[in-house]
């Protein structure tokens, strides 16, 4: 039987929250998902073997950070991003739209796209929708998202309003560049991104204009930005509602543990976050009873595993706390480890929640334990 080059059925639902799987050429993807983010074809202290193991389906790359270094030509003529890495199932580039407001300096922002300069050596560039696409065409993705601005949390409406109105512009323009893509554009997908900071009419306006060019999935980006999780939620109580409800629903960048949960909840159905691994290497662990700072003076002589379940099991608190407080890489290693693991686990957990219509329950049941140490 062929595989289908995207498709999304959704198995059950319990409230908002969905349940269901992404299938594609490369394998299938079980929602709600957690996608590791491997910024410059890493997920950092990770073998790409053990990040699968742990029970990920999809990973993230980075179009702006590879588009500098190894460069997407390049990585076209090694043979694209998943031969390079050694990761064989589906990955999602982003646009490189985010990182170019966040690290680039210099930058000019028009209607063709925006100019700048590289964080790395201040060489110059521009990126538009076209581009973006080749890029992402080029790195081999799978899932490829379309080129948008990201505007700061706490812009006047008028900015945020010219802001996603530019966004929908470059949103058919990377429809258009992605499907003069040929053999690339058969047998991959593309999301569109709702924009409207947390005003709901425009947020409306936005995913109207997204219906009407048409995505195989579709995005909530501009949250967090800085806007607090109550601010998020709030968006979130209408934004997902605004997009198709057979198209799954990805909120970009997000997050704590507690952030997932209330999302699901509120029918978010894909997540990615540099979180687990970037807390992981600064010596803070995720787990069921919140969050632990592993250099914390009181776990030097603590014998107990960070969860006897995790695949760091085996070593004590005590080690843990060693190896990070000594600069160790082990440490950095096993600390990512675990929090990859927990976010997996809390996602299966929510998909198994939703399966057995109990994820009221289940929601309850997690904030109640997790604030505990939190």
């Amino acid at each position: 039987m062929t595989k289908p080059r995207f498709d999304f059925q959704i198995s059950a639902t319990d409230g908002k929250a969905r349940t269901g799987v992404i299938r594609m050429m490369r394998g299938d993807i079980r929602t709600p998902a957690f996608m590791p983010v491997g910024t410059a074809a890493t997920v950092k202290a990770m073998k790409p073997k053990d990040v699968r193991a742990l029970g990920a389906d999809i990973i993230l790359g980075n179009t702006y950070h590879l588009m500098l270094r190894p460069g997407a030509e390049r990585m076209d003529r090694l043979g694209g991003l998943h031969k390079f890495m050694g990761w064989d199932r589906p990955i999602l580039t982003d646009s490189g739209g985010y990182q170019v407001m966040s690290l680039a300096s210099l930058r000019k922002i028009t209607e063709e796209g925006v100019k700048f300069a590289s964080h790395l050596d201040g060489s110059r560039h521009m990126l538009t929708p076209e581009r973006s696409m080749e890029i992402q065409r080029l790195l081999g993705s799978d899932i490829v998202m379309a080129f948008d601005e990201c505007p700061a949390h706490g812009v006047p409406l008028e900015v945020a309003e010219k802001s996603m109105e530019m966004s929908m512009r470059w949103a058919k323009r990377s429809r258009d560049a992605f499907d003069a893509g040929g053999e690339h554009a058969a047998r991959s997908a593309l999301f569109g991104i709702q924009q409207g900071s947390l005003d709901e009419a425009l947020r409306k306006r936005s995913a109207d204009a997204l219906i009407e060019i048409g995505f195989d999935g579709y995005a909530i980006g501009g949250l967090a930005v800085g806007e607090g999780q109550e601010a998020m939620f709030a968006t979130l109580d209408f934004a997902p509602d605004q997009l198709p409800v057979d198209r799954p629903r990805y909120l970009m960048g997000v997050g704590k543990p507690d952030d997932l949960v209330g999302a699901v909840e509120r029918g978010v159905d894909m997540f990615d976050c540099v979180l687990p691994t970037r807390s992981g290497r600064n010596g803070q662990a995720f787990t069921w009873d919140g969050p632990v700072n592993i250099r914390n003076a009181k776990f030097a002589e603590d014998l107990s595993p960070l969860d006897p379940a995790s695949p760091v099991g085996e070593w004590s608190k005590a080690y843990l706390h060693h190896l990070v407080r000594s600069g160790e890489m082990l440490g950095a290693m096993l600390m990512t480890e675990h929090n990859l693991w927990f976010y997996q686990q809390l996602m299966a957990a929510m998909r198994d929640a939703i399966a057995q219509g109990t994820f009221a329950a289940f929601a309850a049941e997690f904030r109640a334990r997790y604030k505990k140490a939190a």
